[in-house]
């Protein structure tokens, strides 16, 4: 099984160009707009309490905060944090950003009222056990918001990922099917929302299964 300091190590090596990717960066206005749009129509209306779970260099999380959340970003590479904190405080917006596994994040007693991730499933040991806590974590009411599918290349292109790789129960992505069924005992409704025809979301067309869950508990 891979080791959680290679992991880190992978990911904190990978923040210096994570942001090279069109749907990483949001550098292109049309890429920013298409991931604008569709986060704000699967969170509830600001100002809420959001926790962006393997927020990576927190694009997303700048996206939450200008649309007005309380925004609250985890991931376990301290690279990648201390390039979401510069990226807020650049825009003067505010966020709490903490270096942890967002498998299991480090947030106490705190609730939410929306959690976010974004293709971070295949990288978990154990999926499931991150579903859970996530859900435990959501107030009654509360969305689930897991932007998933399945890649033919998972993480920076051209850069294997860390030994044991292979043995990652959702390596290389997961189906939405799949996804459904480890959610839908955790909450009272989901649906699903392809995501591989509107190119503008990726910066290029792509020709994988790529969707949205969004669960309510």
């Amino acid at each position: 099984m891979t080791d959680q300091s290679a992991i880190t190590d992978y990911w904190n090596a990978a923040a210096p160009t994570f942001d090279d990717e069109p749907d990483h960066g949001l550098g292109a206005e049309r890429t920013r707009a298409a991931w604008t749009r569709a986060v704000g129509g699967w969170l509830p209306p600001a100002p809420a309490d959001v926790l962006d779970v393997g927020c990576g260099t927190g694009s997303l999380s700048l996206l939450l905060a200008e649309a007005g959340h309380r925004v609250t970003g985890v991931d376990l590479a301290p690279a990648m944090v201390a390039r979401a904190r510069r990226k807020l405080a650049a825009a003067g917006l505010p966020a709490r950003f903490l270096v942890g596994d967002a498998a299991a994040p480090p947030t106490g007693d705190g609730s939410f009222d929306a959690v976010l991730s974004r293709h971070l499933l295949w990288t978990l040991p154990d999926p499931g056990a991150a579903l859970t806590q996530w859900a435990a974590r959501l107030r009654p009411g509360g969305l689930l918001v897991l932007v998933e599918g399945r890649w033919r290349e998972s993480g920076p292109p051209g850069v294997p990922y860390v030994a044991g790789a292979e043995l990652l129960p959702w390596n290389g992505g997961v189906g939405a099917d799949d996804l459904a069924a480890a959610v839908r005992p955790l909450v009272t409704e989901l649906r699903i929302e392809p995501l591989d025809t509107d190119a503008d979301l990726w910066g290029r067309p792509v020709d994988d299964e790529r969707y949205a869950l969004i669960a309510r508990t």
